[in-house]
């Protein structure tokens, strides 16, 4: 249905972190070499900061396969534990039992027993944590106690700590200058310009199988930067909201009316202002380039659409656009989130069936 409609093989705006999907932004391709770099150089201990929907679960992924085996990798993302269950999620990660009533010294004996077997069959052992943030301080600091497996020429194992902003906050506290000062390298990502979010589409466009002239007008691809604040969660749910608009029409190109039909439907103006992006009343000549920030508390975000149904017959142009929901208030609302979020699934939903 859709996918036929644009000429597609899959869905190019998913919601899970597909490492073939992945576009390396300079951004993203210099946070990757960096990690690369310091794994190889046995720096230790790195942590990567980014805002939430920047792909940097993603990359990590793109990470490990490029280790591959040349090292032998964990990686955990329920981290709001203690101490001990850190140390049991390692293990289970690893593929070795975990008992409930082992105690945490045993528990490290047998990490450290995997990590001596490792150095001999000279692997790196690698162990990322995802959404560190989340880790309660005791934890932390028992992270900061396992960069001490190490021989007196290298370290046993590789440590990075991936996170949002509330990391970088974190360590920056005064309680956490030893873990801090074993960090060799803080690695961030910054959101996406417009030239890159352009960049990001297409990539992620022909990734899924299109090959046709650009799909996205250029001031559409202007307004989506604009709304999403250069965070590629963010696009990737506009782009997706903006192909359904345009199928429900019957277009074969999406310009910036039905991204900014997108908006108002979904009151992406109030995001916009949270991820500090100004965006003003659409010009003549199409939305004005967006105001990124270096820092941005944009939060990830989903729309949570009915499945499409089948059509019974190819669309037809829609009617005239309805009335658009610009309140705030209204959206953080739950109920009012979900009738906005219902009446778009139906406006689809219409638009196919007359």
């Amino acid at each position: 249905m859709l996918l036929d409609h644009y000429g597609l093989r899959e869905q190019p705006f998913g919601v899970t972190p597909n490492p073939r999907f992945l576009y390396l932004s300079p951004g993203h391709r210099e946070a990757l070499a960096s990690l690369v770099y310091g794994i190889e150089s046995g720096r230790g201990f790195l942590s990567l900061i980014a805002p939430p929907g920047m792909g940097k679960t993603t990359l990590l992924f793109q990470l490990l396969e490029r280790l591959g085996g040349a090292a032998r990798t964990v990686f955990l993302f329920q981290t709001q534990c203690d101490a001990r269950d850190f140390m049991r999620s390692i293990l289970l990660d690893l593929g070795l039992g975990a008992g409930d009533r082992e105690d945490l010294v045993s528990l490290q004996s047998r990490l450290n027993q995997v990590l001596i077997e490792e150095l001999q069959a000279r692997r790196k052992f690698v162990l990322v944590v995802d959404e560190a943030q989340n880790l309660e301080d005791s934890a932390l600091e028992f992270v900061r106690m396992l960069s001490n497996f190490e021989t007196p020429r290298e370290k046993l194992m590789h440590i990075i700590l991936a996170g949002q902003p509330q990391l970088a906050e974190k360590l920056a506290r005064p309680s956490m200058v030893q873990l801090r000062q074993r960090v060799s390298m803080f690695i961030r990502l910054r959101p996406l310009g417009v030239d890159e979010t352009g960049d990001y589409i297409d990539h992620r466009l022909r990734v899924a199988g299109y090959s046709g002239s650009p799909l996205f007008h250029r001031r559409a691809v202007s307004a989506v930067a604009d709304l999403s604040g250069g965070i590629p969660r963010n696009i990737n749910n506009i782009c997706f909201n903006a192909l359904s608009l345009g199928y429900a029409g019957g277009r074969k190109t999406i310009d910036a009316d039905i991204v900014r039909e997108v908006a108002g439907d979904l009151s992406l103006e109030m995001l916009a202002a949270e991820t500090g992006v100004a965006v003003g009343p659409a010009e003549a000549d199409g939305m004005q380039a967006p105001q990124q920030q270096d820092r941005t508390g944009a939060n990830g975000w989903a729309v949570m659409l009915d499945r499409l149904p089948s059509a019974a017959r190819p669309p037809h142009a829609p009617s005239a656009s309805g009335q658009r929901n610009g309140a705030g208030a209204a959206w953080a609302s739950g109920s009012d989130w979900k009738e906005t979020v219902g009446s778009l699934a139906s406006r689809l939903r219409d638009r196919m069936v007359h």
